[in-house]
């Protein structure tokens, strides 16, 4: 019988998902080798504390004092990245390796956003693999099912939920009937959220991840144009207004192509509570993509975690050692595309506007005539005395309007003596 080739892995990060990984590694290694007739070989490690407590044993061979020898060494075929961070050792390593003819798996989103396209290039002359597929959604193999399983189509649209700690969050807040910052709490004892959440919160890690999204779905190359908000904003109160109107609130990305141009927005967006996406809850993830001649299709499952990453990970090191050498982004460099991309701005949509403002007499007149005056028509107004202060809730769903209206109007009524607190406005999703 032939004798089974070969590949030596490098891990350089052995932090949860490092050390997942090595555990996994072992332990299934004569099934990979089954499935893809080449053996993977962890044949070095690197970490920044080497004494650190992981649980398992690691053969002292098999550590690297200097994690770039990784990209050096000449017996090392696969580098898999578990560093994090678009700059500094998680940059150096990887394009070190690369430009070494070596293949290179990555976590890092932050990375692939950044320099996801010189990365590339980089890949295609040196005839390696770049994966990514665990950088965005961890388990839901979206990476993998847009450059293979969906090759055929021309997908127009991608929206989702692409952050679980956020979702959770949300889902929390709603169902527990707490404060964000108690949700936010929650999450963090769970091991949901990190000890500094900000890029979760902030909406910067959707649009990491909304950035490769578009790329591989468009042909195109990655771009910064992008419209990113977070939910630090969202209170209790517009989780139960939105309930009242028949709506949940969830953080989504969207990108989408209309009229040759391509918007890419994060935010916090109402959708109807008897839509398919408001009944993903927790730490899941759910994409919804539109293309021909497929029409829509759905993904879901466990968006972070060592096991979920790992799935991801080791989906990445399978087609390596079944000798795959595709292009990252689907296409070559050569064949991607400059599109141009959309301000939100331009774009319509129909809106939550939440206004706290002084109970007294000609607020309510005003506040239309704002609206009137900066082309923003009213669907439903809702207005809530509260018994205790002097001061009332308005809630005003509008038509659609163009975004630069809305935020125009927003800009107004908040410099209004009449307002008490800033007035606040979510986005709202009917499809």
């Amino acid at each position: 019988m032939k004798r089974k080739k070969t590949l030596n892995i490098a891990i350089v990060g052995l932090g949860n998902i490092g050390t997942f990984l090595f555990k996994y590694l072992n332990k299934n290694k004569k099934s990979l080798t089954k499935k893809t007739n080449v053996q993977p070989n962890i044949l070095y490690v690197s970490a920044k504390n080497i004494n650190k407590k992981r649980g398992i044993i690691i053969n002292k061979k098999l550590w690297l004092k200097n994690y770039m020898d990784a990209a050096y060494k000449k017996e090392v075929d696969i580098v898999i990245e578990l560093i994090g961070g678009a700059d500094g050792a998680a940059k150096n390593l990887v394009f070190k390796a690369l430009e070494n003819k070596k293949h290179v798996i990555t976590a890092n989103k932050a990375l692939i956003a950044k320099y996801g396209d010189k990365l590339s290039k980089i890949a295609e002359n040196n005839k390696v693999n770049l994966e990514y597929e665990a950088a965005v959604c961890g388990g839901v193999p979206i990476i993998r099912l847009l450059k293979e399983g969906l090759i055929a189509n021309n997908i127009k649209k991608v929206k989702g939920i692409f952050n679980g700690t956020s979702n959770f969050i949300l889902t929390t807040m709603e169902k527990n009937k707490i404060s964000f910052k108690e949700a936010l709490i929650s999450a963090q004892k769970l091991g949901f959220a990190e000890s500094n959440p900000e890029s979760d919160i902030n909406g910067e890690d959707v649009a990491s991840k909304l950035k490769i999204l578009s790329s591989l779905c468009f042909n195109s190359f990655l771009n910064n144009n992008i419209y990113v908000e977070g939910i630090k904003n969202v209170d209790h109160d517009d989780i139960i207004n939105a309930d009242k109107l028949g709506y949940k609130i969830k953080l989504l990305g969207f990108s989408e192509v209309n009229q040759n141009k391509i918007t890419q927005r994060v935010h916090p967006t109402l959708i109807k509570k008897n839509s398919y996406i408001a009944s993903v809850n927790g730490v899941l993830n759910a994409i919804i993509m539109d293309g021909k001649p497929v029409g829509t299709s759905i993904i879901q499952g466990e968006g972070a975690g060592p096991e979920a990453t790992t799935s991801a990970l080791v989906s990445d090191i399978s087609s390596i050692l079944r000798g795959n050498i595709k292009y990252p982004f689907s296409i070559s460099s050569k064949e991607r595309k400059k599109i141009k991309f959309d301000s939100i701005l331009n774009q319509k949509f129909s809106s939550y506007i939440r206004l706290d403002v002084l109970d007294k007499h000609g607020v309510l007149s005003n506040i239309t005539s704002v609206l009137a005056k900066n082309k923003v028509s009213i669907k439903r107004l809702i207005q809530t005395p509260f018994k205790t202060k002097k001061h009332s809730c308005v809630i005003i769903i509008t038509h659609k309007a163009l975004d630069f209206d809305l935020m125009k109007t927003l800009a107004v009524l908040s410099k209004k003596n009449y307002t008490v607190s800033r007035p606040k406005l979510i986005r709202i999703d009917n499809n």
